[in-house]
């Protein structure tokens, strides 16, 4: 560096011309007149000619990737005894509606463990057992809001939740 150079502080937002160098101390005057005194490691030359021939590589921007749990699609349980088990006719129907609850219980941890907003709960259409209970169990529940899927049914056989 040499007297009359633009310089500018590493670090600082300061910036000015060279005075005078003594060795390794650079003073500078900046655009008020104040003058600074630091060490030349921490001054770099204000030349614009120095960044003239230097091409601009533009990169293609990065694609945000869409976490599979936040997709627009819910997730659907079909309480349907049939899809739980393999041989439905082995059990009665105390036992049906136990396993059916331990899955929809299973079911609804899994989506606040995984962060999941909606869940739609299929329990069909018939006497009201298998209804009764989904409501009950979701009624026990907190931090969820839930409707009947088709509003313009009483019984619709699906349920809608939202997790909170």
């Amino acid at each position: 560096m040499k007297i009359g150079d633009k310089v500018s502080v590493v670090d600082e937002d300061l910036s000015g011309v060279v005075t005078s160098v003594k060795g390794n101390i650079v003073v500078f005057k900046d655009e008020y007149g104040f003058t600074y005194q630091y060490p030349q490691e921490k001054l770099v030359p204000k030349n614009a000619s120095l960044y003239e021939n230097i091409k601009v590589v533009k990169k293609p921007e990065p694609r945000k990737s869409v976490s599979k749990k936040h997709q627009k699609n819910h997730l659907v349980l079909d309480l349907h005894f049939h899809n739980l088990v393999k041989n439905p006719n082995d059990y009665d129907s105390f036992e049906r509606l136990f396993i059916q609850k331990e899955k929809l219980l299973e079911v609804i941890s899994f989506c606040r463990k995984n962060n999941l907003k909606k869940l739609e709960i299929v329990h069909g259409i018939g006497d009201g057992v298998l209804q009764k209970m989904v409501w009950d169990v979701l009624e026990s529940q907190s931090n969820l809001d839930f409707y009947n899927k088709e509003i313009l049914h009483h019984q619709s056989g699906a349920v809608m939740v939202e997790f909170n």
